[in-house]
């Protein structure tokens, strides 16, 4: 905690160096983008395990609150991609890095540049959204939807911290260096060092296509409006103007045989799952290298995040979404906005 605070008060207070702010936007950025991504995992699988509930999980990122959140989102994904090269690029050129400050304000322009069009092709949803006069969930609903995630959040802290007591009281805590210390030279963290760089260069081609598929060119708001064209299926119609028809639809495109959508999201989850909770695993390191049991707790518990993430992902991926869901879904949409 007392590293926590170190960082943030040495952060205000440092002047003059983008390397710094580079720094802490790479983590804010990739912190925001992992929690979004452990909301969408499960509220995603809803769509094939339970139909009502992804109704609600979609109503709630129709509201305000949601709506503002992704543009940050979009913009955090962005930034953190486009730094992410530039951090691999000059990692396997270090002869170059004279020129990082340089390169770090393009990463900034680049960023603006990109999401300026961006943003207003969002922005065009959202005002035909609001102009057709929705109904819309309150700030409250929305807030109180978000409760179980935060549950189950501390509910995975807390077995990670156990899971870390128990084994410090069977193996011992004995060495005074930190886990970082003993296991910054070992070859499973030199594997880790090359995954980011390798996973980062593959999840940015499939991050951008989802992001410009789902955010821009068809947002969340149009994943609901009866008779609409999923995009991607080359003209496959939601007819029932549900988010359950809508992810049957777009999974169930067979193309030569192959549901690509499904394999698609699938590349996409493992190497997001893998990359970013490795991300997490620095990050929280980082601030426990003081207690080796809430160090070793915050690598358990990404562990435990990744695992349950992609057990779920994969599971609903491998799923069948039927009519009888598509009903269940008609159903409580009905009953959400009756």
């Amino acid at each position: 905690m007392t590293s926590l605070v170190t960082t943030v008060t040495e952060t205000l207070r440092y002047r003059g160096a983008i390397g710094q702010w580079s720094w802490v936007l790479h983590r804010v950025s990739g912190l925001g983008v992992v929690l979004f991504f452990v909301l969408h995992v499960i509220d995603t699988s809803w769509a094939v395990f339970y139909p009502e509930k992804y109704v609600e999980a979609i109503a709630s990122y129709q509201s305000p609150l949601f709506t503002i959140g992704e543009f940050f989102l979009v913009a955090a994904v962005v930034y953190h991609a486009i730094n992410g090269l530039r951090i691999i690029f000059f990692d396997y050129r270090p002869h170059l890095w004279r020129y990082q400050q340089r390169a770090a304000i393009y990463v900034l322009i680049i960023t603006v540049v990109i999401l300026i069009p961006v943003f207003i092709l969002m922005f065009g949803h959202v005002l035909n959204f609001y102009n057709s006069n929705p109904q819309i969930l309150g700030l409250g609903e929305v807030i109180a939807a978000q409760l179980p995630f935060l549950g189950g959040m501390a509910a995975a802290l807390i077995v990670a911290i156990l899971f870390s007591v128990i084994y410090g009281l069977i193996a011992g805590d004995t060495s005074t260096k930190s886990v970082g210390e003993r296991n910054s030279g070992s070859p499973i963290e030199r594997f880790w060092w090359s995954f980011m760089r390798i996973s980062g260069l593959l999840i940015v081609p499939l991050v951008f296509g989802h992001l410009t598929i789902m955010h821009v060119l068809q947002g969340v708001f149009d994943i609901t409006a009866a008779g609409s064209t999923v995009v991607g299926t080359g003209g496959v119609i939601n007819e029932t103007g549900t988010a359950v028809e809508f992810i049957a639809n777009r999974w169930n495109l067979l193309i030569a045989g192959v549901a690509i959508w499904r394999f698609y999201d699938f590349a996409l989850l493992a190497l997001v799952a893998a990359h970013g909770f490795n991300g997490l695993r620095y990050v929280l390191t980082d601030y426990t290298m003081s207690s080796p049991v809430l160090r070793r707790a915050m690598v358990y518990l990404c562990v435990i995040a990744a695992t349950v993430l992609l057990t779920l992902g994969l599971g609903a991926l491998i799923g069948t979404i039927d009519s009888g869901a598509i009903e269940m879904a008609q159903e409580a949409a009905a009953n959400l906005h009756p």
